[in-house]
C-alpha cells in the first residue's frame, strides 16, 4: 500500500509536472509571437569601451592660487596690448562724414553755397580733427529737370557738397553712404525676399503673395507679380554720388578722383542672383520703384519693357543693399579706390538726393575713410578686448586680496561638509 500510494503521488506529481510544462511552452510561444521580445539582460549592458563606459583619460587640474592668479594677470597684459595695438589702428584711420539729409529744405536753391551748421560733419585725421573756418563743408541745392513726358513726377534734386581733405589720403579710399534710424534688423522686414525668385525661377503673382514678400508680392492694379518682391528691394537706397572732383582756386574742377562702383560686394555674394526667366509682360517694379527717374532703381513708366528688366546680377549696389544690417545705424560701401592717392584739397561732389528719410526719422550722410589692418574707424574691438583686459585684472586683485586676508589650503580636509560643524546643521 505504501508503494502504492507513492507511485500515485509520483504519478500526479508527473501529470502536474507535465502541465507546467505545457504552459511553460504556451508563454514561450508567445513571448517569440510578441512585437518587442524582452531582451536578455546581458544584451542590455552597454559595451565594454573605455567611452561608454567611462573610463577615458581626463586632465583635472587643481585651481589653486599659484595657478589661477598668474593666468589671470596673463590674460590680462595679453588683451591690454592686443587691444591696445587695435585702438591705435583704428585712430590713424582718416575719416570725414557730412551729413546731407537736411539739403533740400536748408541749402541755397540760388547756385550759391552756404556753410554746413557744425552738427552736420564732422572730421578725424591723424594729423587734425578740425579744419579752418575758411575750409568748412558747404552746400547748395538745384532741382532736376523731369524726363519728357514726365513732368507730373515729384520733384528731383541735386545736393552739391564742397569739401576739404585736409591731407593726403593713401589707397584704398572708400566713400560710404550712413543711414540712422532704419531698422534693417526687423525679423518682418528681413524675412521679406523671396530667394528663388532671385536666382531667376518664375515665380507666380499668387506664389508671391503668399510668400514672406507678403504684402509686396502682387502689384494690386494690375495682379502681376512684383520683381524684385519684397520690403527690403522695395526700400533700396537710390540716391546717386559721382566721383569727387578736385576744385582750383576759381571753384571750378580741375581733375576727378575717379572712384569704381565695382568690387563693392563679399567675394560670394553673386552666388545669390540670377537674372529673371520671366517676361517683362508677367511683372512690375516695385511700387518705390516706379515713377522713380535718374537711378538705376529708377522705372518712369511703372512697368518693365523688354531689355529694361532690371538685373541683380549688374547691380551691385542691390546687392549690398539686400545684405540687411544688424543695426539701425550703418553704413554702406558705395564706391572705393584702390590705386590712387586723393591729394590734400578742396573737392566738390554731386548727389542726386532722391531717397526720403524725413519718413522714419533717420539721416543719411556721406563717409569718405581709409582702412588699416583692422577695417575702417571703429573702436569697438579694441575696446572690447581692452575692457575684457580690465576684467581680467580686476578679477587678480579680488583673488590675490581674498589670498591674503583669508587664505585657503589646497586639499585641506576641514572644509568637507562632515568636518565642518556648520554644514552638519
Amino acid at each position: 500500500m505504501l508503494n502504492l500510494s507513492l507511485g500515485k503521488k509520483t504519478a500526479k506529481d508527473i501529470s502536474k509536472s507535465e502541465d507546467e510544462e505545457g504552459e511553460d511552452e504556451d508563454a514561450i510561444d508567445k513571448t517569440k509571437n510578441s512585437k518587442e521580445p524582452k531582451k536578455p539582460y546581458a544584451l542590455q549592458r552597454p559595451p565594454n569601451t573605455a567611452l561608454r563606459q567611462q573610463r577615458l583619460k581626463a586632465w583635472h587640474p587643481i585651481l589653486s592660487h599659484s595657478t589661477v592668479l598668474p593666468l589671470f594677470f596673463g590674460l590680462g597684459i595679453f588683451f591690454a596690448v592686443l587691444g591696445g595695438v587695435m585702438y591705435s589702428a583704428s585712430l590713424h584711420v582718416n575719416e570725414m562724414t557730412i551729413q546731407y539729409s537736411k539739403c533740400q529744405t536748408e541749402a541755397p536753391r540760388d547756385g550759391s553755397f552756404a556753410v554746413l551748421p557744425p552738427k552736420y560733419y564732422s572730421y578725424h585725421f591723424k594729423d587734425q580733427n578740425k579744419i579752418p573756418e575758411d575750409q568748412r563743408p558747404q552746400w547748395t541745392v538745384a532741382e532736376i529737370p523731369h524726363l519728357p513726358g514726365h513732368e507730373n513726377n515729384p520733384a528731383r534734386f541735386r545736393c552739391t557738397l564742397h569739401f576739404t581733405v585736409p591731407q593726403d589720403l593713401e589707397p584704398g579710399v572708400f566713400l560710404y553712404y550712413k543711414l540712422t534710424n532704419f531698422y534693417q534688423n526687423h525679423r518682418r522686414y528681413m524675412k521679406s525676399m523671396d530667394f528663388p525668385q532671385l536666382l531667376g525661377n518664375v515665380r507666380t503673382a499668387k506664389e508671391l503673395q503668399d510668400s514672406t514678400c507678403k504684402p509686396l508680392g502682387q502689384d494690386p492694379v494690375t495682379g502681376k507679380a512684383v520683381y524684385p518682391c519684397g520690403l527690403v528691394a522695395n526700400s533700396v537706397f537710390n540716391d546717386t554720388f559721382q566721383s569727387p572732383q578736385l576744385l582750383g582756386p576759381d571753384q571750378q574742377a580741375i581733375s576727378t578722383y575717379n572712384m569704381s562702383e565695382k568690387n563693392i560686394v563679399w567675394p560670394d555674394e553673386w552666388k545669390h542672383y540670377k537674372p529673371t526667366q520671366m517676361n517683362a509682360s508677367d511683372i512690375v517694379p516695385p511700387p518705390f520703384w516706379q515713377g522713380a527717374e535718374g537711378s538705376q532703381f529708377g522705372y518712369p513708366t511703372g512697368r518693365y519693357e523688354e531689355g529694361n528688366i532690371f538685373d541683380p546680377t549688374k547691380s551691385e549696389h542691390f546687392q549690398v543693399w539686400m545684405r540687411t544690417a544688424a543695426f539701425p545705424t550703418f553704413r554702406k560701401l558705395y564706391m572705393r579706390n584702390d590705386t590712387a592717392v586723393m591729394t590734400a584739397g578742396r573737392y566738390a561732389i554731386e548727389i542726386e538726393d532722391n531717397y526720403p528719410v524725413e519718413m522714419f526719422g533717420g539721416t543719411k550722410s556721406i563717409i569718405i575713410s581709409t582702412a588699416s589692418w583692422v577695417g575702417g574707424r571703429s573702436f569697438f574691438i579694441g575696446g572690447s578686448h581692452i575692457g575684457l583686459a580690465a576684467l581680467c585684472f580686476l578679477m587678480g586683485i579680488i583673488l590675490t586680496i581674498k589670498q591674503i586676508v583669508r587664505p585657503r589650503r589646497v586639499g585641506d580636509s576641514s572644509y568637507l561638509s562632515w568636518n565642518n560643524p556648520r554644514a552638519q546643521r
